[in-house]
């Protein structure tokens, strides 16, 4: 049976690649002809980008992108970023493997921007944030809190508005990138039910999804709209035993393999259901509901735990019960002589009974072929002591995750004023609520202090996000005898926001019995939440707007915006923009805008604490964030969070060419003071002192300490080209679209505090050039779409460690999918992403680093901008009603 699902899975694999090759080749020599369809020339209209009617984006004075729904159920990703990345090629989204919470909730990067710089509405509202905090984001995203997009199902999604530009005179903070706007489908009737699944071609991450969307009469003149979408993907693996795991094997070590994984994390039981309601009230007036819930369980990988090099859990200083340093048995004069610090090569050995470790209990050095005296080891449970060594002698990874919910809910009317003063005025008048919870779990770990009774599993506490806003806009549009009406808009915006600490498992944070023998505390790799770190912290803001749209003549139309904002935490900030088009003839039209903008930082950026294990030069140590007013960032450099702030502007054209639309667009963004987590700063004993002194726990387990700051400047500079043909093919409809952005960033200015590696991250990280070219048809009885992805050289980075970095090669993948409709209601489709396999690069440590390829067990930089997985295929079913 194994080898005939072998069989079948190399023939559908091959059927694809063959398909995808002749697609490409029959794409050559596509000529124009005469009759294109009309439909495919159809304007694609934005409400994104402008307070006037929806507009024609070849009439926007902005960079729009629309991607309809239909397109977006094309790919063969289930996951929302991973399909916006295939059409919006200036975004760019990580896998993230071992990066904390940032495996919970993957960020987005626009235009090369963290992934909280770009602002994401949906039906034109904004949408919540996420309560995860990316910790290790990768040098570009460390400390990014952004929404969560990955909970919107594309089944639910009419069409998808990227407004390339910076907009926070028009949409408050956040929008220095651009904006993003989720529109959900608004039909009364209808609907479609689709059942996927998929695997990769290594044979891992199994994908099952079942989606579905219907539309229904609400009363004779609303509609109710609803989508759900159930989803459960298993782990990806692309590693190899670890250096260190293959000896403890040969030794006769019963260790895990491989015993750290690099790869996608599990997502089970992945739900999202989101409904849209709207009601036309009659006289003009429109009242209008939507929301989600989404929740999901995942859990990743995290590194291994060598039992001969882990300070705290296995190794240390070792310290009798009184805190003084420990002394070697044997020692003629204890108390005469220099205080003993176990050498690298003894374990750590603790005294049940609490009678400290000066001569109760023995030493257990660890020999030459790394593993612990096996005599000395022995005699640790005749004398009522405790190393980890007993329990966990192969060593140990822990596996990290959580329970992932979000939630939302938007109501309000809109309309037209009927009478009195503001007569002649559209009103939309609307309140929100979003709330993101993140319950984090790890798996499979220790809390080492509690010795033999720690138990492995653990729940550290919980994240949660609130916010609240209400909406005021007005619009009217007055005669000032120019070419046509000039429309004038202006608003008002209340929004609060909060960010709470939920305490975790007493296990997952207490101090065991063997705390003051040299033990570390918490659960190792994400200690717990400790009840004096619960609270609430919260923010308020208020904004008022105007916003107009001049048309001086037929050709030349101009917008301004003016934004201000009170914080009660930071102050005030007034923001603007202007910008203008002018169509030089008929099938040309220049565009420009020029725009400030902020960023506010989050209450979780402002007061948010955090333990973490990461590498430091190859080695795992524990690291804590900290607020930035704390003392210790003080005294290392650490203020008061205060916004970044924007400047932008942008030069572009617009041509039409029969049935080609072109749009190019140059932009050029300069954030000054931006928000991200410093260089992780070792601690000094005078440091650990202070630490001590304000009640940190296990302070001496601590290695390293990072705090946010506003401390350094970049400039981002580049170049968005799209290109659109539709035409009649093979007696079908076709569509060509091209898009290639390029995309450069400069720090220009910065301190020790973000230290130079993260500067070459922010700079090198992601392919400077990218690009995608796709082809549609669409016949009678099927349907295909290919998509070729150009990605440009990248910084490779291997476990965030500066010596292994290089200069990865730049890589081309295809995306292939093939439907056949079986009747019109029931379509079958078989397709592929990265149907060609190609691999992301693989892992050259330089010799003369003296760090083997396998040290960390990786096989490729996971900085792949097209992930580390490789190929994935996948089959689906879908029914039209």
């Amino acid at each position: 049976m194994k080898n005939n699902l072998t069989l079948l899975t190399r023939s559908v694999r091959v059927g694809l690649a063959v398909s995808a090759a002749a697609s490409l080749t029959l794409a050559l020599p596509a000529v124009a002809q005469e009759d294109a369809k009309k439909a495919a020339a159809v304007e694609k209209i934005a409400v994104v980008g402008s307070r006037a009617a929806p507009r024609s984006i070849a009439d926007s004075p902005v960079p729009i992108d629309i991607i309809g729904g239909d397109e977006l159920g094309k790919g063969g990703n289930t996951d929302m970023l991973e399909l916006l990345k295939g059409t919006v090629p200036s975004l760019n989204v990580h896998a993230n493997p071992i990066s904390d919470a940032a495996t919970l909730v993957r960020p987005a990067n626009l235009r090369g921007l963290s992934a909280d710089s770009t602002l994401v509405l949906l039906n034109g509202k904004r949408r919540h944030r996420s309560s995860v905090i990316a910790f290790l984001g990768g040098g570009i995203n460390d400390g990014a809190q952004g929404p969560d997009i990955s909970v919107i199902p594309s089944i639910a999604l009419k069409q998808v508005e990227v407004l390339r530009d910076g907009a926070a005179a028009q949409y408050g903070s956040d929008a220095i990138a651009g904006v993003m706007n989720f529109v959900l489908k608004d039909s009364a009737e209808g609907g479609t039910l689709a059942l996927r699944h998929g695997s990769y071609y290594e044979g891992d991450g199994d994908t099952t999804q079942l989606s579905g969307n219907v539309g229904l009469p609400f009363t004779s003149d609303g509609f109710a709209n609803l989508s759900f979408q159930y989803k459960n993907a298993d782990a990806t693996s692309r590693s190899v035993q670890r250096a260190d795991a293959t000896a403890f094997e040969a030794a006769g070590l019963d260790v895990a393999n491989p015993a750290q994984i690099w790869g996608s994390p599990e997502v089970k039981d992945d739900i999202s259901i989101f409904g849209n309601v709207g009601l036309d009230l009659g006289d003009d007036k429109e009242f209008y509901m939507f929301g989600n819930y989404s929740e999901r369980d995942v859990r990743g990988g995290f590194y291994y735990r060598n039992p001969t090099t882990r300070p705290g859990v296995y190794g240390g200083i070792v310290r009798n019960v009184d805190g003084t340093a420990g002394y070697r048995p044997g020692d003629d004069d204890p108390t005469g002589q220099a205080a003993w610090d176990a050498a690298p090569s003894t374990i750590l050995v603790g005294s049940l009974d609490g009678l400290g470790q000066q001569l109760n209990c023995p030493v257990v050095e660890v020999g030459a072929n790394g593993l612990p005296d096996a005599t000395a080891l022995g005699q640790l449970a005749g004398a009522n002591c405790f190393a980890h060594n007993l329990n966990l002698p192969g060593g140990f990874t822990p596996n990290f995750g959580g329970n992932i919910t979000d939630t939302s809910l938007t109501i309000g009317t809109k309309g037209e004023i009927k009478g009195g003063v503001a007569e002649g005025w559209f009103y939309d008048v609307s309140g929100s609520v979003g709330r993101s919870e993140s319950q984090f779990q790890i798996f499979d770990t220790l809390n080492s202090s509690l010795g033999p009774d720690t138990p492995r599993d653990f729940s550290p506490g919980k994240y949660i996000q609130l916010e609240k806003s209400f909406n005021l806009d007005m619009v009217k549009q007055f005669d000032f005898d120019l070419y046509s009406e000039v429309n004038i808009a202006g608003g008002f915006e209340w929004r609060e926001e909060s960010f709470e600490v939920v305490a975790g498992d007493v296990a997952s944070f207490e101090n065991g019995p063997l705390f003051d023998q040299g033990f570390s505390v918490g659960s190792n790799g994400f200690p717990g939440f400790k009840p004096s770190d619960q609270g609430v912290s919260t923010r308020r803001n208020y904004a008022l707007y105007v916003d107009t749209e001049v048309p001086f003549t037929e050709a030349f139309l101009m917008g301004l915006a003016v934004r201000f904002e009170d914080y009660d935490t930071f102050g005030t900030t007034t923001n603007f923009k202007v910008s203008g088009q002018y169509h030089v003839t008929d099938d040309l039209s220049l565009r420009s805008s020029y725009s400030t903008g902020f960023r506010a930082p989050t209450v979780g950026q402002a007061n948010v604490s955090n333990v973490q294990t990461n590498l430091s030069s190859g080695v795992l140590v524990d690291s804590a964030l900290l607020p930035p007013t704390n003392p210790i960032s003080v005294e290392l450099g650490g203020t008061e969070l205060t916004p970044e702030e924007s400047k932008s502007y942008t030069l572009g054209a617009v041509y039409t060419l029969g049935d080609v639309f072109i749009t190019l667009d140059y932009y050029n963004i300069q954030v000054e003071d931006r928000i991200s987590q410093s260089e992780k700063i070792n601690l000094t004993d005078d440091n650990k002192a202070t630490l001590k002194a304000a009640g940190v726990p296990n302070v001496d387990g601590l290695a390293q300490v990072s705090f946010f700051t506003n401390d350094f400047d970049t400039t981002t500079t580049g170049i968005d080209l799209v290109a659109n043909y539709a035409t009649e093919l093979m007696g079908g409809n076709s569509t060509f679209s091209l898009a290639y952005n390029w995309n450069e960033t400069e720090v220009d200015r910065f301190s020790a505090i973000t230290g130079d590696f993260k500067v070459k991250r922010l700079e090198e990280d992601l392919p400077n050039h990218r690009a995608t070219a796709t082809w549609a048809q669409s016949m009678d009885d099927f349907s295909f779409f290919t998509r070729v992805n150009y990605f440009g050289e990248y910084q490779g980075v291997h476990v965030d460690f500066d010596a292994t970095a290089i200069t990865a090669d730049a890589a081309v993948t295809v995306d292939f999918e093939f439907s056949y409709f079986l009747t019109e209601e029931f379509t079958l489709t078989a397709g592929a992403q990265n149907i060609f396999d190609q691999d992301a690069e693989r892992i050259n440590i330089p010799d003369s680093v003296g760090i083997p390829n396998n040290n960390w067990g990786g096989i490729y930089y996971e900085t792949s901008p097209f992930g580390i997985n490789g190929g994935f295929y996948y089959l689906q079913a879908s029914y039209s009603f």
